[in-house]
């Protein structure tokens, strides 16, 4: 996902394979699951990663900022970059907009520079290069030398705290420099305050404004080294003092250092006050041993880790697998303090009952795989999501959209939290109040913003009235449909038929004479001119997409699409199509195209299902052909080897479902559809302390094809597993072959399904 935004990117900047020849450091070794994260991958190309220290859904992200500006620089770091302005403590992972880097800090030596400098000229401010064979980055730990300044900084954190670790050269003139004017993108600073408390903690805020259009974040700052001197400036400007509001605030402690002399910073960060942050601190890490705040990181992400193990056939495969289990879990991060309160969107302040409250909701792009992994792995992480998005319902009148740090950005068309909300009760889950469920998904389809009135009146958005048209009312009866499976299970029958018909609305947006899905003017025009294959970024029907790509995005009835396509026949020829066709998208499409196979686009999510729908039509054969070409060269263990944005856990979700096997074409139906696994062996702990193990015999490069499987001793020749046979746990064993099984997946009873009779 990205709505972009191009800011000016600096042209002193390392490319790859300028740093790529250099040796990278010896870390300490480490042992679990961990030893198999990478957290560069994805920091290359459009990843757009996070890189630093978090430990799993942490309010944290403690990490470098690149000077650089623009799209590859969403969350602040690219790999392309070697120059480094500061440590923010939130950073955003994957996006396709920059925002947060609050509260930064930086060590330095020397003469006093409160301006960050440009990287032309990096003396004019206080800006450092690294050389990337000092860099070390693994789960719960960061670590980097400053050049210019002979400074080794590490980093690490617990879920609200986080802890910087400086080892200064002899200097009689060491600085951190705390930074509340930079963020980063979007993000600027509206109100900003810092004061020194005692010769040990500085405390403040950062109000901001950005893609969050009114973000608060508060901080406590405790220092192992008594403060000699604090500054405090107005941007550029000195003021007298020790405390200061304005706009652009910095602080500057000094101190003198010895060779090697280590300073130790814990900075507490709370979205509702002072107190609170110094409060977080005083729970989460009460003491000064470093070390062992990086092993309780470390032991955090192997708890998560281990949910899903795994046997494969290369340190390759380790490494791609379980750093993207690593990035379906960097957000939704943890928005509230350790005595439950938390800022919500209506500017309050609220105590959380029973759940623990988050935020960063990128749902247009999680509800296809990242939240029904969780379903899976996570129910607790899963019951928290829902209640914080019922929570925000109560406080603004409908679900979240895209929600960022108690704001919503209305980023992404649809209304998709229906869909993840409807699938967690379809599947049984009960730790949230499921009639307000219910009400706030009612409540959100039946509103009368960003062209909902239109379907309720007409049953089509007019191209006319809304951008992204097309996509915008795609994504809602996709939507629909979810909520008319809950409106079934309680027995709202009325509910049931009318949100029914309203998931079917797709139907009004196909152009039989096109053969495409188009922009409707009214019942009988379309928008002219017209072609499948141009894509128009920001103000066109599509949402960073063409025709080709949306045609297909019916998840929720792919029977009822093959059927208005023509057939089953003309539905496979019509998706062979699709990998093969070629055509310029124009240059207003979106970069989120990418990862393209003809015009299949791998690196954006309405694609993600696509290569699993020939289960639905007889030819299970072509999807295995197809995930397992993207499994082996679309991810890879490079800083590139993730090929879009990481999309909160998206891109990654895809890669973990369909590397052990199976993928949730439906994103509320509770089935997953068979592939080409990838792993040997793969075992998934299930809540009640039960575990589904998979293992995939006769397993290779050209073996790519299911021939044959057993669930729990008996013969399973369905393309598809439900979610209730994998969370009661089991063994399900697949053969491979090197060509299409003549059992597996064959004969109408087999082919995967929309809804289960």
């Amino acid at each position: 996902m990205k709505k972009l935004f191009f800011l000016a990117v600096l042209p002193s900047i390392l490319t790859y394979n300028a740093f790529s020849q250099g040796t990278p450091p010896k870390a300490k070794k480490q042992t679990g699951l961990t030893q198999y994260v990478d957290p560069l991958i994805g920091s290359g190309f459009h990843g757009h990663v996070f890189v630093g220290a978090n430990v799993p859904f942490g309010a944290v992200q403690l990490g470098p900022e690149n000077i650089s500006e623009g799209w590859d620089w969403c969350s602040g770091y690219h790999i392309s970059d070697n120059t480094i302005i500061g440590f923010p403590h939130t950073h955003l992972s994957g996006t396709g907009i920059g925002d947060l880097g609050d509260v930064s800090f930086m060590p330095t030596t020397g003469p006093v520079k409160v301006n960050k400098g440009t990287a032309e000229n990096p003396e004019s401010g206080f800006l450092s290069t690294f050389d990337r064979s000092t860099e070390v980055a693994k789960p719960g730990y960061y670590k980097v030398s400053l050049q210019r300044y002979d400074i080794d900084v590490e980093l690490t954190t617990s879920r609200r705290v986080g802890m910087h670790k400086y080892t200064f050269p002899a200097s009689n003139q060491s600085n951190i420099i705390i930074d509340l004017q930079e963020g980063i993108g979007w993000d600027a600073p509206v109100e900003t305050y810092i004061e020194k408390v005692d010769k040990n903690t500085i405390t403040g805020y950062r109000f901001s404004k950005g893609w969050a259009v009114d973000q608060r974040i508060y901080f406590k700052a405790i220092f192992s080294k008594d403060i000699r001197d604090f500054a405090v400036y107005d941007s550029t400007a000195l003021k007298p003092g020790t405390s200061l509001k304005a706009t652009r605030v910095k602080g500057v402690l000094s101190f003198a250092t010895k060779k090697g002399e280590v300073v130790y910073a814990k900075v507490g960060i709370s979205p509702v006050s002072i107190a609170n942050a110094a409060l977080n601190i005083k729970t989460e890490v009460p003491g000064w041993d470093f070390e062992q705040v990086v092993k309780a990181a470390d032991a955090s992400w192997n708890k998560e880790l281990g949910k899903i193990t795994i046997k494969a056939d290369s340190l390759s495969q380790m490494k791609k697998f379980y750093t993207a289990m690593y990035h379906t879990m960097i957000a939704p991060s943890t928005f509230d303090d350790v005595n439950g309160e938390y800022w919500g969107t209506d500017k309050k302040v609220h105590q959380n009952e029973g759940f623990n409250n988050v935020t960063t909701f990128s749902l247009w792009d999680t509800y296809r795989a990242n939240n029904p992994l969780s379903t899976i792995i996570h129910p607790e992480h899963t019951n928290d999501m829902i209640s914080s998005m019922l929570a925000i319902y109560k406080q603004q009148g409908s679900l979240p959209v895209w929600h960022l740090m108690a704001n919503e950005t209305n980023c992404m068309v649809g209304y998709s939290a229906v869909p993840v909300i409807a699938d967690a009760i379809l599947k049984g889950y009960k730790g949230f109040d499921v009639d307000l469920a219910y009400e706030a998904m009612k409540t959100t389809a039946m509103q009368d913003v960003r062209g909902t009135k239109f379907v309720k009146s007409l049953g089509y958005i007019p191209a006319d009235s809304t951008a992204e048209s097309v996509s915008m009312g795609l994504e809602y009866a996709i939507a629909d449909w979810s909520l008319a499976q809950v409106a079934k299970k309680m027995g709202k029958s009325d509910d049931y038929a009318y949100f029914s018909k309203r998931g079917q609305y797709y139907r009004n947006y196909y152009d039989k004479k096109a053969g495409f899905m188009r922009g409707r003017l009214s019942e009988n025009t379309w928008r002219t001119p017209y072609t499948p294959f141009i894509s128009i970024h920001e103000h066109g029907d599509f949402t960073e997409g063409n025709a080709w790509q949306y045609t297909f995005l019916v998840p929720q009835d792919v029977e009822g699409l093959a059927e208005m396509l023509g057939g089953e026949q003309a539905f496979n020829n019509k998706l062979d199509s699709l990998f093969i066709a070629k055509g310029d998208m124009g240059d207003k499409a979106s970069n989120d195209i990418s990862g393209l196979i003809g015009q299949y686009a791998h690196g954006n999510e309405p694609s993600h299902h696509v290569t699993y729908m020939y289960a639905y039509t007889g030819q299970p054969w072509k999807t295995a052909e197809k995930v397992r070409f993207i499994l082996d060269d679309f991810y890879t263990d490079k800083p590139d080897g993730i090929i879009g944005n990481e999309d909160v856990g998206q891109m990654s979700a895809w890669y973990v479902l369909s590397a052990v096997g199976f993928y949730p074409v439906n994103p509320a139906n509770g089935q997953y559809v068979f592939g080409s696994p990838v792993v040997n062996e793969a075992t998934l702990k299930v809540a009640g302390n039960k575990s589904f193990h998979i293992v995939v015999k006769n397993n290779g490069p050209q073996n790519k094809y299911i021939n044959g499987m057993t669930l729990n001793g008996v013969t399973h020749n369905k393309t598809y597993i439900s979610h209730q046979n994998i969370t009661k746990g089991g063994t399900l064993v697949i053969t491979m072959g090197s060509k299409p099984g003549t059992v597996w997946g064959v004969g109408a009873e087999n082919k995967a399904v929309s809804v289960i009779k």
